[in-house]
């Protein structure tokens, strides 16, 4: 095999598919990116046996067709501290020569025939959904996964594919992000009845590989596994053992609730002031509404406290309630500074919930005031 090829674009394909690889494996082989040239073009492929992900790779002129299995660490190194626009590979079963300019590297080789072999997305039923919503369906709710205690179905993310829509729900049982959003079910693709949950790194992996320009992504929901695919990325992933919590209970309708539009930008920048006079064993703020203003205060032993007030549209009864400020700003993080939400509150022993005009909901429990 032998190519050269733009670097900047030819790393970019690579880290994504490195980013499964395991770092310490009973199968070496693993540790590596397969690269696979013929005369349709390059791909990547990276596996850690429970998730796959295959990229395609632009910028690249083909003198040779071939295969070679290019290690993670080595490789990756040569690709970002090199300063050449572009570079050549040749590589056999032998090892692998790649050279700039004025550089040179040769690599050890492994025989690519021991690389995993790859399901190609072959389904003639999924959804199909615009990239640019996926992104924002993964963006919205995967930090709200599990992933620092044992229980296993809450350590990705539920994805519900209906006729005309794709929801995808994560949640750690103190907080639960929703997000929802318009999708095409083609030949009458559907995963009711199943428990699709996908393990959050997964989720992170198809964020990361879908690219801006890309236009329709399809999603395929099966048994044991979901498959996506994208105009440069097909991903496969297993899926999480367990059920997944009855999460539309979470948004009950409240009669009594009192419901705030509020901007992100100052409410988060108020959330981050208050949050200097907090610490590990004291993370909750609590909010107070009345009379036009909000008062977030925080304190913690032997750090002081703060009080900040900014104003609010809302002049009903007063309100008190203690949330985790990381809680609250992870919310406010993956939202634009000027967009608009409503704060739904009833009292200090009810969940808060944060909506928006577009299909996301989120609900945080409250703390008590002497578990601050």
């Amino acid at each position: 095999m032998k190519i050269t090829f733009d670097r900047e674009q030819f790393m970019s394909a690579f880290q994504t598919a490195a980013a499964v690889a395991p770092r310490n494996t009973p199968k070496p082989i693993l540790s590596n990116v397969k690269l696979e040239v013929s005369e349709q073009g390059a791909v990547l492929l990276g596996t850690d046996l429970e998730v796959a992900v295959r990229m395609n790779v632009e910028g690249i002129e083909i003198q040779r067709p071939g295969a070679a299995v290019l290690p993670v660490a080595r490789f990756g190194s040569i690709l970002r501290e090199s300063s050449d626009e572009r570079l050549s590979l040749e590589a056999d079963n032998q090892g692998a020569l790649v050279k700039g300019a004025r550089s040179e590297f040769q690599l050890p080789g492994a025989d690519p025939a021991e690389f995993p072999a790859f399901a190609s997305f072959s389904e003639e039923k999924y959804h199909e959904v615009p990239a640019r919503l996926l992104r924002e369906l993964i963006r919205r709710t995967v930090f709200a996964a599990d992933v620092d205690t044992g229980r296993f179905a809450l350590q990705g993310v539920l994805v519900e594919l209906e006729e005309n829509s794709i929801i995808t729900v994560a949640t750690d049982s103190r907080r639960l992000a929703k997000m929802e959003g318009p999708a095409v079910s083609v030949k009458g693709h559907s995963n009711k009845g199943m428990m699709t949950i996908v393990p959050a790194r997964a989720m992170q992996l198809i964020e990361r590989a879908l690219a801006d320009g890309d236009a329709e992504v399809q999603i395929a929901a099966r048994s044991n596994d979901i498959m996506v695919r994208s105009p440069r990325a097909t991903i496969t992933s297993r899926l999480v053992e367990g059920r997944f919590p009855k999460w539309r209970d979470v948004f009950p309708v409240r009669p009594k609730a009192v419901k705030i539009e509020l901007t992100v930008g100052p409410i988060f920048a108020a959330v981050r002031q208050a949050a200097i006079i907090t610490d590990q064993e004291s993370q909750g703020i609590d909010f107070t509404f009345a009379d036009g203003t909000l008062v977030l205060s925080g304190r913690a032993a032997e750090v002081g406290r703060s009080r900040i007030e900014t104003p609010i549209p809302y002049d009903g009864p007063k309100v008190d309630l203690t949330l985790n400020h990381k809680y609250v700003a992870d919310f406010f993080k993956v939202l634009d500074p000027e967009k608009n939400f409503t704060l739904e509150v009833v009292d200090a022993d009810s969940a808060a919930l944060f909506t928006t005009d577009d299909g996301y909901g989120y609900v945080v429990m409250p703390l008590s005031r002497e578990g601050r």
